[in-house]
């Protein structure tokens, strides 16, 4: 999945859609200035013309005779006798200084490019290109020197600069600022998102940003989100009274009904009886263990997991096969709920033995982490069902029979609670085949 955002997109739009105006533009200029750097330069006749008329008037009359041929394009003056100019720029090619040199019947002629841009001293060819500026230096018969500057018709700037890249200049930088507003009101959707991708119920309710100068539409899709936020705790909480007051209730009549069952003459089906309520009320119990860890509900408090570990092993090391190694990790110190911690462990254990037949126990050091392990030697879950098996009432055996299993929430519990404490839970293969089902938890 692309990670662009809205802001970068756009961002990306404009850049490119700029620099291919840019570069349209600059080549458009280059072939206009190549179009009419033909058109714009006098021609040879008039160049001549010119030249003759300057050698035929009188020398008192030279002066009004530059003015009368002067324009803005073309500025001729006269060099007297023994004056040298300096040269200003590179030299023309050879094939439009042949042809006024053929125009001017063996003149002496310098034809260069007069550089007009600030930039004409470093990049002297360049700067003549774009403001389609020449210089003729031509001898004349009486030993004076003709000097005639010219200029092509593009409008230019005071710095030489053609109006139109001025103007393209200016609207990139309005483009630029745009781009700048855009990335400030899109700014709060990102932090919106942020926020409401760390809100977590079982927590305060998370402060949402809010500012007075965002737009209309992004203040109120703030207020939504905060409003949801709202009816999402008011559920939560409706939602643990109504699972506490059943689970109270129940309970008290799972009591006088165990009262009851005592009055069963029969042996068999009074055991049978309390075993059915002793499972209704530890699924009642698991079920609000459960809510309350989704509520962030749990008690806090430093446990010892190794010797917690220690204590649900020794209680069914004498009627069942289960082992624990402890991998050398002599103590692993988390923050959790104690009660919580222990429904975890014994939910695993429990599982291991009922459907692995043995419950082979590890305790793993993981950097930051410690990593709790338990196999067993059964068929093992398939790989395709592994996921599944931590959504509630999933279970391998499909038939609802207590007989055959348990109600399908033990996983389920776990992987609540584990995320409760910020752990994980994974389920993988045993050495032996059987299942592999780890729980990993941050140390304190």
């Amino acid at each position: 999945m692309s990670r662009w955002t809205i802001a970068a997109r756009l961002t990306l739009i404009v850049i490119v859609s700029l620099t291919a105006v840019w570069v349209a533009a600059i080549a458009a200029l280059y072939r206009f200035t190549a179009d009419e750097s033909a058109r714009a330069r006098p021609t040879p006749e008039h160049v001549a013309a010119v030249v003759e008329l300057i050698e035929r008037t009188p020398s008192q009359m030279r002066a009004l005779a530059l003015e009368a041929v002067a324009s803005p394009l073309f500025a001729p003056r006269l060099l007297p006798a023994g004056v040298v100019a300096a040269p200003s720029g590179p030299l023309v090619a050879d094939d439009i200084r042949r042809d006024y040199a053929d125009a001017l019947d063996g003149r002496a002629l310098v034809l260069e490019w007069r550089p007009t841009l600030s930039i004409g001293r470093r990049f002297p060819r360049l700067a003549g290109a774009l403001s389609n500026a020449l210089e003729f230096r031509i001898s004349l018969r009486g030993g004076e020197t003709l000097l005639i500057d010219t200029r092509g018709a593009m409008m230019v700037a005071r710095s030489g600069v053609p109006v139109g890249l001025l103007a393209g200049l200016f609207g990139t930088l309005v483009a630029l600022g745009a781009l700048l507003v855009m990335h400030r009101e899109t700014k709060p959707i990102a932090r919106l998102a942020a926020v409401v991708d760390a809100i977590d119920l079982s927590g305060a309710p998370a402060p949402l940003p809010r500012r007075r100068g965002n737009a209309p539409e992004v203040r109120a899709l703030v207020v939504a989100f905060e409003r949801l936020q709202a009816r999402l705790f008011g559920l939560l909480r409706a939602r643990m009274a109504l699972i506490g007051g059943i689970s109270h209730d129940v309970r008290t009549f799972a009591t006088r009904l165990r009262l009851r069952v005592e009055a069963i003459a029969d042996d068999g089906e009074r055991s049978r009886a309390v075993a059915d309520i002793d499972d209704m009320i530890r699924l009642l119990d698991d079920a609000l263990l459960s809510s309350r860890a989704g509520a962030g509900e749990l008690v806090r408090e430093m446990i010892d997991v190794a010797a917690l570990l220690r204590a649900e092993v020794e209680d069914r090391a004498q009627s069942a096969a289960v082992d624990i190694d402890f991998g050398g990790v002599a103590d692993a110190i988390v923050l959790g709920d104690r009660l919580a911690l222990r429904r975890v462990f014994a939910n695993l254990i429990d599982n291991a033995l009922k459907y692995g037949h043995a419950a082979h126990v590890s305790l793993t050091s993981r950097g930051a982490c410690v990593e709790i392990a338990v196999e067993d030697e059964g068929p093992g879950i398939p790989e395709a069902q592994r996921a599944l098996m931590l959504e509630p009432f999933s279970r391998l055996e499909t038939s609802r029979s207590r007989g055959a299993g348990g109600a399908g929430l033990g996983l389920a519990i776990v992987r609540a609670l584990v995320e409760a404490h910020g752990g994980e839970v994974t389920i993988g293969r045993a050495v032996k085949g059987g299942a592999r089902v780890a729980v990993t938890l941050p140390l304190f």
